[in-house]
């Protein structure tokens, strides 16, 4: 995997490179939620990646970006990306972010909008965490790094995915190669990246200046960043779009693959 020195830390990301058959293809940026990787668009880049050359970036100390020095904020992730970019001169660049990516992508349309070239937004949110679930999610994540997934595997998965997903018979499997990668990570560097997305401030004030295409999607179960969230983008972004994802919880880019790769294709070929 292809590794970038930016903004003083080393970032790991993959890239399709461009299509052969359209070698000046646009390139589509994947940033993914907290506690996954690049790994979470699989479905989406394997979609896509024959007409759009695919990036997808890992997080500081998610996926197989080494741990940084220290903690960091959204703001530092909005230019980890906006380096990333630069590095590969592949913008303007659409950009698709669930979650933790998406509250980067709002920032960096609305701050670096030669960047980007279209918005969508997967299960996120503008505003600052609610204090509730960011001291839930404080808890889980010290208990997390003292002893693993073990302890908290149960709450962290009615989190992240949706009652449909987890019943689903085939669902294991996923969830088993999700934490296996998860466990590979070093835990004081995800104690590092919850902190960052729990005490974020809210962008809502920011949104007004974001000019881009813009589609906002969210599973109909989301329960960390509900539909009310998504709604109240929408509600700030000129033309922007909504789009309630059936059966779906937070992580709509593995739950409803192929419902996720439909609603980018068809946003992408309509813009």
């Amino acid at each position: 995997m292809p590794m970038l020195t930016t903004n003083g830390a080393t970032i790991a990301y993959t890239d399709t490179g461009a299509p052969a058959a359209v070698p000046d293809a646009p390139t589509i940026v994947f940033g993914h939620g907290l506690l996954f990787s690049g790994w979470m668009f699989s479905a989406q880049i394997a979609a896509l990646q024959d007409n759009y050359r695919c990036v997808a970036i890992d997080w500081r100390g998610q996926g197989d970006s080494p741990v940084a020095a220290g903690g960091y904020d959204m703001d530092t992730l909005t230019a980890d990306v906006r380096g990333l970019i630069e590095h590969l001169a592949v913008g303007p660049v659409h950009y698709v972010g669930l979650s933790m990516g998406g509250f980067v992508g709002l920032r960096l349309a609305a701050r670096h909008p030669e960047l980007v070239r279209s918005l969508v937004l997967l299960d996120t949110s503008a505003d600052a965490e609610d204090p509730s679930a960011a001291r839930q999610d404080k808890l889980l994540s010290v208990i997390f790094r003292l002893f693993g997934i073990g302890p908290v595997r149960k709450p962290v998965l009615k989190l992240m995915f949706g009652p449909s997903f987890r019943l689903d018979p085939r669902s294991p499997q996923l969830i088993d190669d999700w934490l296996a990668r998860l466990a590979r990570c070093d835990r004081g560097a995800i104690r590092h990246a919850v902190l960052g997305v729990v005490d974020r401030n809210s962008v809502l004030a920011e949104l007004g200046a974001i000019a881009a295409p813009t589609l906002v999607a969210v599973g109909e179960h989301d329960v960390p960043t509900p539909v009310a969230r998504a709604r109240a983008i929408v509600a700030t972004i000129a033309g922007s779009r909504l789009e309630i994802i059936p059966d779906s919880g937070h992580s709509s880019s593995i739950e409803q693959p192929e419902k996720v790769t439909t609603l980018i294709r068809d946003f992408l070929e309509v813009g």
